[in-house]
């Protein structure tokens, strides 16, 4: 970016389509004149820049002492008891408190209430991010339909009725699960009605539920009755539409089962998305816009037709007692701000260094939702602006997020503790000090969660001396997984996050296979988590069964009652081979499933700017991958690499081999351009670099090399 697309603002450099989108979209109707913003956000930037860069000075200086030790130990037993002693002593574990209890006021009900399914969502994507957001209720009978559900996939052609049947049966199956009658089954339930504002049910007699307090509300338009049922917290209506499609042959004229679903939704401007400029970053940001002003639109062309998509509006019931409610038709939203690593040439302070990224997103991006406080029938009811924040290091870090947040807030005007922060536990040093990570913004904390991912990846890179680590798929495994899962839930509990927080779970990989899904995801609510990532709002839809299932309230008393599990020590097991030898196949096999998978992340990210997509795995299998994946998968090749598993020549003689299978999933994508026979360019010397120069980048993150290749690559 040249000087000439730079503008002084109050001793910064702001890029001017950075500072037209400030000025003429996000600051007009908030009340804050532009030379005050730019004020504030300067001595903002200028005083926590130093602090950030303080702060990542420390991760480095720790992370050379943990080189060093496990260096000087070489070719010796493993030590865990010394280990520990040696993380105390420099300071990587933290003195734990006393007992506290978070206090984060004013959360909303879809935080704080409902378990539920959660989205993730590359916020540079209009459409899917406005199909995230009104994925909070999804028609059951499409989602057992068009998927493998049911255990295998629809038939080509126009409707099956012999499928749609085993639909219906499955859907009025789930029924009498979630919200059984007095006696019988839902499918002997002949008619349904409002008799004023009671639910009356007709099979061979009168019917009833079981339990009458799942009926909330009715309304009537157009020939159509709406049912409200709610349980476990998650809406459940009925679609009775006698003229409709599926109600016409419907005893009962149920055309639809509604289910609540994706009860929240990340608007992610970090690992699934690809910004590394100020045009990237004012296209994320414009349409975070659009989402907090309610006027978001993208233009779709679907089956031949075109329309317009919209954020869906509430919706409206008669209650039992005769008054009105309003019930939510969106996802409550959060957005995901980039973590401290990354700077942004978008904006430069007054050295000419690039500001922060964190900085610039929590400015703006919680300036963007002043758009939707207050306004009645938004996003938040109870005037919260709901931040996650990535990839941070210790109780210091999270710390620091408090306070950047705690000056953005004084910057725009907004009452201390109206943004709420989401603590991402992917990182080893806020797994082994979480209760104190907690502590540092345990007045503004709304969020939890664990990802396998990143962790590993940060496991591989925080222990790449002590030698070489099991295979991908064998991390699962390992005792320190099962002592960060648990620990994670466990902590948040024993923290106050229930009534208060979401505690959360990993993403469902495949967004092809749900039936898998459906019988494994069942294990995240089980497991105390009061949400889950799923791939896609058909995924959610799907596994909001599971919250019906499992009472996950009742299943967290139950898991304070029974005392923590998993130890410390367990959490800090390294998963080392030890002396463990892989025959040659295995070996091979290995390395091309790592390779193949960083290709076909990387091109795309690097060529076409997409950072999130479903990608084909070595076995063709689309599996969504972002930058946690790709981490994952180039720490892992970079640690056989540094002991000698593979050579440096197996490494590039396998991604040739995968570049070629890349480039023939890809063969039907527009604009493609191959990796072989030239292997060069900005795609292929990013996978390269992240495998060979691995072990030297900042807590192996991806960033830094994909953020290098791409401005090369739109450069070029």
């Amino acid at each position: 970016m040249s000087d000439a697309k730079l503008i002084d603002k109050s001793d910064l450099k702001v890029a001017a389509e950075l500072v037209r989108f400030v000025e003429d979209e996000a600051l007009p109707g908030t009340g804050i004149a532009a030379d005050d913003f730019w004020t504030g956000f300067s001595a903002l930037a200028h005083d926590l820049a130093l602090k950030n860069a303080a702060l990542l000075a420390h991760r480095e200086r720790l992370q050379e002492r943990i080189d060093a030790w496990h260096l000087e130990r070489a070719g010796q037993p493993h030590d865990a008891t010394a280990y520990r002693a040696f993380l105390d002593e420099i300071g990587y574990l933290v003195p734990e408190g006393e007992a506290f209890t978070i206090d984060t006021g004013n959360v909303d009900p879809e935080i704080a209430e409902i378990p539920g399914p959660q989205l993730v969502v590359p916020i540079t994507n209009a459409r899917y991010a406005l199909n995230a957001a009104n994925a909070r209720w999804g028609n059951l009978y499409d989602a057992l339909y068009g998927t493998d559900a049911l255990g295998d996939l629809p038939p080509a052609g126009g409707y099956d009725a012999e499928r749609g049947s085993r639909v219906i049966a499955r859907g009025k199956a789930f029924l009498d699960e979630a919200v059984p009658l007095v006696s019988g089954k839902w499918a002997d339930v002949t008619g349904i009605d409002i008799d004023g504002n009671d639910l009356v049910l007709e099979a061979s007699g009168k019917a009833a539920l079981a339990d009458p307090s799942v009926y909330r509300g009715w309304v009537r338009k157009d020939g159509v009755l709406r049912v409200l049922l709610r349980h476990n917290g998650l809406g459940i209506v009925l679609v009775i539409a006698p003229e409709g499609a599926i109600g016409a042959d419907d005893p009962m004229g149920l055309d639809a089962i509604h289910l609540e679903s994706a009860v929240s939704a990340i608007m992610d401007c970090e690992d699934s998305v690809a910004c590394v400029d100020a045009e990237d970053k004012v296209h994320a940001y414009r349409n975070w816009l659009g989402l907090m002003r309610g006027d978001l639109t993208e233009e779709v062309a679907k089956g031949g037709e075109t329309f317009t998509r919209r954020l869906n509006p509430d919706m409206e019931f008669n209650a039992p007692d005769g008054s009105l409610i309003t019930v939510k038709g969106r996802a409550l939203m959060l957005v995901r701000n980039v973590g401290h690593l990354m700077s942004n040439p978008a904006i430069r302070l007054r050295d000419g260094d690039e500001i922060p990224e964190g900085l610039m997103d929590a400015a703006i991006t919680v300036l963007i939702a002043m758009h939707d406080l207050g306004t009645p029938g938004g996003n938040s009811d109870h005037g919260s602006v709901y931040v996650v924040k990535p990839k941070m290091h210790g109780p210091d870090e999270v710390a620091f997020a408090d306070e950047i947040f705690t000056r953005v807030e004084t910057l725009l005007g907004l009452p201390a503790n109206t943004v709420k922060l989401g603590i991402m536990d992917e990182e080893r040093r806020t797994s082994v000090n979480l209760a104190e990570c907690i502590r540092a913004a345990k007045s503004r904390v709304a969020f939890i969660n664990t990802g396998f991912l990143d962790r590993t990846g940060d496991e591989i890179h925080t222990s790449m001396e002590a030698g070489p680590m099991l295979p991908k798929g064998e991390m699962k495994s390992t005792p320190w997984i099962s002592a960060y899962e648990d620990r994670n839930v466990d902590i948040g509990l024993a923290c106050g996050l229930k009534g208060r927080a979401q505690i959360g779970k990993g993403m469902w990989a495949m967004p092809d296979r749900m039936a898998d899904m459906i019988e494994q995801k069942i294990g995240h609510p089980k497991s105390g988590a009061t949400c889950a990532w799923v791939p896609s709002p058909t995924a959610a839809t799907l596994h909001a069964m599971h919250y019906h299932k499992v009472d996950v309230l009742a299943r967290q008393d139950e898991l304070a009652a029974g005392g923590a599990r998993g130890t410390l020590d367990d959490l800090l097991t390294i998963p080392v081979m030890e002396g463990r030898n892989l025959s040659d196949a295995e070996v091979t096999a290995e390395i091309e499933n790592n390779a193949q998978g960083i290709l076909g992340y990387v091109v795309r990210w690097i060529d076409a700017g997409v950072g999130c997509s479903k990608v084909p795995d070595i076995n063709d299998v689309g599996l969504m991958e972002d930058r946690a994946t790709c981490r994952i998968s180039s720490q892992a090749l970079a640690n056989w690499l540094h002991h000698g598993i593979v050579r440096p020549e197996q490494v590039e003689d396998a991604m040739r081999r995968m570049a070629v299978k890349v480039d023939a999933q890809n063969a039907g994508t527009p604009g493609y351009e191959p990796l072989a026979p030239g292997f060069d360019g900005p795609a292929w010397n990013a996978a390269r670099d992240l495998v060979f120069e691995g072990r030297v980048q900042p807590s192996g993150y991806t960033e830094p090399v994909l953020h290098r290749r791409r401005l090369e690559r739109k450069a070029g």
